[in-house]
Order: C-alpha cells, then sequence, then structure tokens
C-alpha cells in the first residue's frame, strides 16, 4: 500500500473539539483489526463513545490511506436511497449521470486506497450490509470501519465491541472515567473518591459522565454524588424496561443519566429539548425560535434556553460565519423525542419544522442571483440534513404542492451546489405524486427545475422531454418569467443536440429584450448564458466574446457570481478560439474560484479544461489534464459527453507527448491525477501564462 504524503490531510475528519480521553486499548485493536479486515465494526451502547474512537482512530490511520479517511454520517437518513447521496456529499462528489447511484460510486472508489467511516448505521443495518457488500466487491482498496449498536453481519467483518471506560482506578491512578469526569468538571485529583464513586454510579459510560459533570456549577461535588446516588435508584427502579429495543442494562443506566439529567432541567428547559429533537444535524437560533416557540415558551426566552442546555452538555455549540449552531447528539435527541411523542407535539412540531425549511427555501430561490450567493450555499449545505427531513415531511404530505413547490424551489441548490442527482431524486418522486394538470404553478417550476438538471447531466431525452412539457403549462398559467424560464430549456436543448444557429435565432430577441426574464434576475441570467455558448458551437468568438461580457456585467449588476464564472469560463473558451492564450488563462482562473466554493465541480472541470488549452508549458499541461481527470471522474461524464470538448482534451494530450515525450506526459499527468482535489485546484491557479488572479478575476498588486 502506497502512503499519503507526510503531513497531508486528506479526508473529511472534523477536528476535535474536546480532549480525547484513555481509550488506548482500544485504538491498538482498531489499528489492527483494520490492517487485517476490509470491514471493521464497532458496537456497543449508545452513548459509549463508538463516533469519537472511529473518528481518533480514522485520524491516528491517516497515513496509512493515500486517498483519504472520510466520515460519513447515516444517523438522520430515512431512506436506504439516500445512503449513496451521503457518500457523495461526504466525498465532495458530483455525480451528473443517471446511471444507478451505487454503482456510480463503486466505480469511483474502484481504483482509490481509503478509510470509510461509516457513522450511526444500526437504523439502516440490512441495507447499509449490502452497500458495504457492494462497495468492497468494486473497490480492493477501500476498507470501512463502521459504528452501529450491533454488527452489520456481513462475512469477513470483524466486531469489535467498545466497551465502558474503566473505573477502578487500582489504588495507583485515577481511572480512565474518572479522567474524563475531571476533564470535563475542572476538579482536582484529589477529589478523587468522589469521582470514583460517581462514575461507579454511571458505569464508564462517557456520555452519562459528561452529563454529569455539566451538574457541577449548580453543586458542589459531595452533592452531586449524593443527588446522584439517590436520583439514580428512584429513576432506575422507574425505567426499568428496555429503551428502544435496547436490552443491555448499561443502556438502561445511560437512559438513567440522561433522564437525571432531564429532571435538573427547568420546565421551559425540558420543553425546548424536547421540541428541538425534530432538527436534523443541527440547527440555528433563528430555527429554534420560529420552530420551538409557542404556548409557555416566548421567541425571546429560546436564547437563554439554549445556553442553558449547552452548559448542562445536552446540546453542543459550535462557531460559524453566521454565529453559533447547536447540535444534539442522538442518543439525547431520542429522548427528546419520547418526551414530545408523550406531550402530543410531535405532528404539530415536525410541521412547523417543514414550514420553517420551506420558508428558508423560498427565500433562497429569490435570493440566490444575488450578493449573498455563497452565504446561501454555505447556509443550505450546513441545513442540508434538515432540508432532507422537510423534503419527506412535504413528500408525504397528501397535498402535493408542498412537495412541488420545495423541490422546485430548491432548484439553485441541485443546479449550481452539485447536488444534480439528489434534485433529480427529489424531482421525480414530487412530479410523481402530482399528475399534469394541476397544481400548474407549482408543477411548472418543478418540471423546470427537473429539466434544467436533466441537461445538466447528460440527459439530453429526459430534458427534451420536460422541455416539450414545460411549454404550454407557461402558457397557461401567464407567468412571464415561466415562459422565459420554458424558453431557455427549449434553447440550451437545441445548442446541446447540435443546432447552435436554431439556439440564438430562438433566444436573442428575448435575451436583449428590456424584459427579459419576466422580473426573475436568475432567469434573465439563465437566457443571457445561453446565447454564448451557441456562439462558441458555431465558432463565432467575437459575437461570444461580446455576449459573454454582457453576461458578465449583468451578473455584476446583480453581485451574482456562480453565473458570472460561467461567463468567464465562455470568455476563457473565445480568447483561446481567437488566438490569446493569455486572455484564455486570465479568464479560466478567474472563473476557478468561485466554482470550487460553490462545490460546482462541473464548472471546475470545465474551467481546468479551458486552462489546458491555453498553457503552453508542457509539464504544466500535462499536470492539469491529470487534476482535470480526476474532477471529471467524480462528475461522472468526462468532458459532458461532448465531442467538441473531448476533441480538445485529445488535442492537448498529443501536443504535450509529442513535445516531451510520452514517460514525461506520464509522469506530469499522474502527479496531477494523484493530487487531491484541493491541491489540484490550488495548482491550476498558478499555472498557465500571464499574472495570476484574485477569486473575484482582478489582478493582485
Amino acid at each position: 500500500m502506497r502512503k499519503s504524503g507526510q503531513g497531508r490531510r486528506v479526508g473529511n475528519l472534523p477536528d476535535e473539539r474536546t480532549s480525547f480521553v484513555g481509550r488506548g486499548a482500544e485504538l491498538r485493536a482498531v489499528a489492527l483489526a483494520v490492517a487485517d479486515a476490509r470491514l471493521v465494526t464497532l458496537t456497543g451502547v449508545g452513548g459509549v463513545g463508538k463516533t469519537r474512537l472511529a473518528q481518533r482512530a480514522g485520524a491516528e490511520l491517516r497515513d496509512d490511506f493515500p486517498d483519504g479517511v472520510w466520515l460519513v454520517g447515516l444517523a438522520q437518513l430515512s431512506r436506504p436511497a439516500l445512503m449513496p447521496l451521503a457518500l457523495y456529499e461526504a466525498l465532495r462528489l458530483a455525480d451528473q449521470s443517471t446511471r444507478p447511484a451505487i454503482e456510480v460510486v463503486a466505480d469511483w472508489l474502484d481504483d482509490k486506497e481509503l478509510l470509510l467511516i461509516l457513522d450511526c448505521c444500526e437504523h439502516l443495518a440490512a441495507d447499509c450490509a449490502d452497500f458495504v457488500r457492494t462497495l468492497l466487491t468494486a473497490a480492493p482498496g477501500v476498507r470501512v470501519l463502521a459504528t452501529s449498536r450491533r454488527p452489520l453481519s456481513l462475512r469477513g467483518e470483524q466486531a469489535i465491541v467498545v466497551p465502558p471506560l474503566p473505573v477502578d482506578d487500582h489504588g495507583t491512578r485515577p481511572s480512565d472515567a474518572a479522567l474524563l469526569f475531571m476533564e470535563r468538571a475542572g476538579v482536582a485529583e484529589e477529589d478523587g473518591t468522589a469521582v470514583a464513586e460517581i462514575c461507579a454510579h454511571l458505569e464508564g459510560i462517557p456520555l452519562a459522565i459528561e452529563l454529569a459533570a455539566a451538574h457541577l456549577p449548580e453543586m458542589d461535588l459531595d452533592a452531586l454524588r449524593q443527588r446522584l446516588h439517590t436520583r439514580f435508584e428512584t429513576l432506575a427502579s422507574s425505567t426499568s424496561g428496555a429503551w428502544h429495543g435496547e436490552s443491555d442494562p448499561r443502556h438502561q443506566t445511560l437512559r438513567t443519566a440522561i433522564g437525571w439529567s432531564h429532571e435538573l432541567c427547568t420546565p421551559p428547559e425540558r420543553l425546548v429539548w424536547a421540541r428541538l429533537s425534530v432538527f436534523a444535524g443541527g440547527f440555528e437560533q433563528e430555527a429554534a425560535e420560529l420552530v420551538c416557540a409557542g404556548g409557555p415558551l416566548g421567541s425571546g426566552q429560546i436564547g437563554g434556553l439554549l445556553s442553558a442546555l449547552v452548559d448542562k452538555s445536552l446540546l453542543q455549540a459550535a462557531k460559524t460565519p453566521r454565529g453559533l449552531r447547536y447540535s444534539m447528539l442522538d442518543t439525547v435527541r431520542e429522548y427528546g423525542a419520547e418526551w414530545l411523542r408523550n406531550l402530543g407535539e410531535e405532528q404539530r412540531l415536525a410541521q412547523r419544522h417543514r414550514d420553517y425549511y420551506r420558508w428558508l427555501v423560498r427565500t433562497g430561490s429569490r435570493e440566490w442571483a444575488g450578493p449573498d450567493q455563497v452565504a446561501w450555499y454555505e447556509r443550505c449545505t450546513a441545513e442540508h440534513a434538515n432540508l432532507r427531513v422537510a423534503l419527506e415531511s412535504c413528500l408525504a404530505a397528501p397535498d402535493p404542492r408542498d412537495s412541488l413547490e420545495m423541490t422546485g424551489g430548491l432548484w439553485f441548490f441541485w443546479l449550481c451546489c452539485g447536488f444534480q442527482r439528489e434534485g433529480r431524486h427529489y424531482l421525480d418522486r414530487a412530479l410523481a405524486k402530482a399528475p399534469d394538470p394541476v397544481p400548474e404553478p407549482e408543477r411548472f417550476w418543478a418540471l423546470w427545475a427537473c429539466g434544467a438538471v436533466a441537461f445538466m447531466q447528460g440527459d439530453l431525452e429526459a430534458s427534451d422531454r420536460l422541455a416539450n412539457l414545460c411549454t404550454p403549462l407557461a402558457d397557461r398559467i401567464d407567468d412571464p418569467a415561466a415562459a422565459d424560464a420554458a424558453l431557455y430549456l427549449e434553447g440550451v436543448q437545441l445548442v446541446l443536440t447540435s443546432r447552435p444557429a436554431q439556439t440564438i435565432a430562438l433566444l436573442a430577441p428575448t435575451a436583449g429584450s428590456p424584459d427579459c426574464g419576466g422580473g426573475s434576475p436568475a432567469i434573465k441570467l439563465f437566457l443571457l448564458s445561453a446565447v454564448p455558448f451557441a456562439h462558441l458551437r458555431l465558432g463565432e468568438f467575437d459575437r461570444a466574446i461580446t455576449s459573454s461580457d454582457a453576461l458578465r456585467e449583468e451578473c455584476e449588476r446583480h453581485g451574482e457570481q456562480w453565473m458570472r464564472s460561467y461567463a468567464f469560463y465562455m470568455l476563457s473558451s473565445a480568447a483561446q478560439g481567437n488566438g490569446d492564450p493569455a486572455s484564455a488563462v486570465r479568464h479560466a482562473r478567474a472563473a476557478l474560484p468561485i466554482k470550487w466554493r460553490l462545490h460546482d465541480v462541473f464548472g471546475a472541470a470545465l474551467s481546468i479544461d479551458a486552462l489546458t488549452s491555453a498553457t503552453a508549458d508542457p509539464e504544466q499541461t500535462g499536470r492539469l489534464l491529470g487534476i482535470s481527470d480526476t474532477l471529471w471522474r467524480s462528475v461522472g461524464v468526462a468532458q459532458m459527453g461532448s465531442p467538441d470538448l473531448v476533441a480538445a482534451r485529445q488535442a492537448c494530450e498529443r501536443r504535450v507527448r509529442d513535445a516531451v515525450g510520452d514517460l514525461a506526459y506520464e509522469a506530469a499527468f499522474r502527479k496531477g491525477l494523484e493530487s487531491g482535489a484541493d491541491d489540484g485546484i490550488a495548482y491550476a491557479l498558478t499555472a498557465g501564462a500571464g499574472p495570476r488572479t484574485t477569486p473575484e478575476g482582478g489582478t493582485p498588486s
């Protein structure tokens, strides 16, 4: 096995926010098991620390996996079909093909040497086992470290039971359980007797210990010990039944510890805890205020209650550019969800959660083509798990309008941010739920979004069918923006089927009118973008430059960046066609950073191809070809399957081979191919002729 570069961190493991205590024997056992078996599953009761152990083990094993260690969280997935999509997201893939999702993932992993950490498999255990079996069969260099409350029961699996932390210090030093308590509570070693008794009550379960330690600010150590002893016995006797099918007595210990924390909360804290259980993958204070307020909870109280739950270790808070983002451990969420059901509020809170995210989608759709585009990308990716929950809620509702509106309203997320496959998944389901002709406005925008996603996937047959449905529907609903959106779908269908002159004849009159877009800045930009693309296909490079500049100026007027970067890509292609490689390099470099910032891997691959065609240095060109191939493999279809783009790529390769020979080309290409994606993008921004550009497309001083 080749080793990853020294100090190079490939993967997506999060930084540790708190100290890691103990587990030396378990880490050694995991390392040995991963070296010996391709599937290792960490099992144990909730709260015992399986996820934390898997992440620390992955970090320590990083150098053994040149293609990285990747964490894939499954806890918030409600459907097995979402597992490959979660893997795309974790690996930063952007597959746009229509092939079966599991097949695409397996193909991409075929030559990789990496470790996948599949976290929280138990609720999808059978489907997860099938998923893992397919991956391991197709990708011999991949190993899987899973966490689950029970084994996956696959042949060759090595299951490691994660025990609680030791509570017996054997009279020599504090036990690992005691060390964890003292770390979290900030107490001194001389309090060891009381700490040891507390940890013994909690049976060394890390989550229970952390919850108990969080109560020290409100009582001293001795009071904590005495109250824990009394309340623990009372609560243990009242919760003797298995919790969610768990028969392990230690799980009942954890439930009792969580129940004790619940008892020590004030009534408003208990209520907000229960209501917060409707969120998946984290939330912001604004969302908590709008979803959870009501009855005895005023929205003005929510911020203080969130802080109180953080202090009690029932919530975690992380700083983000938008402020604090809160999350809840799965076991704590389960407890809150049970209380929400007992309160009879489960359905009402689920509806409020759905309505909040419908509002978020409507706002994002309206504001996407503006100065806050990057912020909307970051916000929607942070809320991805909640968006999925809301989408499933809409799809389960009897009225099809909700699912059509939400799936269609997320067009910007599906199209612009690398989630075409997931968008198609939800759009197809929503459209199947609402056959023509009603409800017409919501159906139109879902059809339009699905058609736009389909042509980006290269599914021209579906795109043509959907465009033909959109045109008469736009006439019926009498919406100028819808009419222009349908016109755009028709125009891009023509250019992608080698009829660029017809595209120009169809779109140019509308694109040049003051009312272009029917009042929607986003639709106007889509229409403007199709015209220079058609001129490029015709070899009309001067006209392509003029129309690309018009698109760029309109983007700058709105503060829009995603489509502006496509204007730079088309300017690069036109400059190359006009024999101006320096301008081609400059424009390609201007397009690339924003494409990467918005996870538009498709656009980034196009931009690197444009840069490759214009780069004079053979070694740089060979390396860029390797970087480009890496990105196109994650997209699914190299060069979109376009004959023109494939021919340009082949011409670059021939040019380098002729200039430096096959061996030198292969070495440069391999260097690019083995670059990490981020390293490859960084290299591309320094390659080629001319001065380096800033992410905004200007030239730094």
